[in-house]
């Protein structure tokens, strides 16, 4: 586990970055709304990963520069995105039929809660002007070989978004299997919740503050 001082809290494009980082080479990849988007704009070029959306591009390069987005070129959450040499398009249908036939590698969602066994949260927060269903991220959290979660550790009223039984509608159970936020990163699943990392934080604080008992991932380091 490294531990770092509290000037080295991540921000959003460190988050994305740290995100891109564990990306393996070659892989197929989705980015949901939100803060996982910004994921993009940090992947290594020659890297060989493709990023797919949910509403039919496989092939979405990063943002496009100021003044040069195309109206008619946008990611599922209506963000104006690029596109690569050799992107295509196609049917919703078929977007949905990669992402329910195991073709995604790696899923990486938002979410208002995620708990230590990799129960996700992230379609509503049971407000009466929720979206009235889940949508399509369920089909991702399931769907992709891999699914991980890119979120602050903590909800805007300072309650923790990392939680022992997630109170919210469900997106999916048992489906994360790391949670990467501006405090820790952190692996969740049937053994709970371990600490990779943490930035300004130490590994007491972080269990007082989420108040759960964590463990730490073994990286292999010394």
């Amino acid at each position: 586990m490294t531990t770092t001082s509290a000037a080295q809290r991540l921000d959003k494009a460190a988050m994305a970055a740290r995100v891109a980082a564990d990306i393996a080479p070659g892989s197929y990849v989705n980015l949901g709304i939100g803060l996982p988007t910004l994921v993009a704009d940090h992947l290594p070029v020659g890297s060989g990963i493709t990023l797919h959306t949910e509403n039919g591009l496989l092939g979405m390069g990063p943002s496009p520069a100021p003044g040069r987005e195309d109206p008619e070129l946008i990611n599922a959450g209506k963000i104006p995105v690029t596109e690569l040499p050799g992107a295509s398009y196609f049917h919703q249908a078929d977007s949905f039929a990669m992402m329910r036939g195991g073709h995604i590698d790696v899923c990486v969602l938002g979410a208002f809660q995620v708990s230590a066994r990799g129960d996700l949260a992230n379609w509503s927060t049971g407000s009466p002007d929720a979206v009235p269903a889940v949508g399509g991220a369920m089909d991702l959290a399931v769907g992709a070989r891999r699914t991980v979660v890119m979120m602050t550790l903590l909800a805007k009223d300072g309650t923790p978004k990392l939680v022992a039984d997630c109170t919210l509608p469900l997106t999916g159970m048992g489906c994360v299997s790391r949670v990467y936020t501006d405090l820790a990163v952190i692996d969740v699943g049937p053994g709970g919740a371990r600490v990779v990392e943490t930035y300004g934080v130490t590994h007491a604080a972080l269990e007082d503050l989420l108040g759960l008992e964590l463990g730490l991932t073994d990286t292999g380091e010394d």
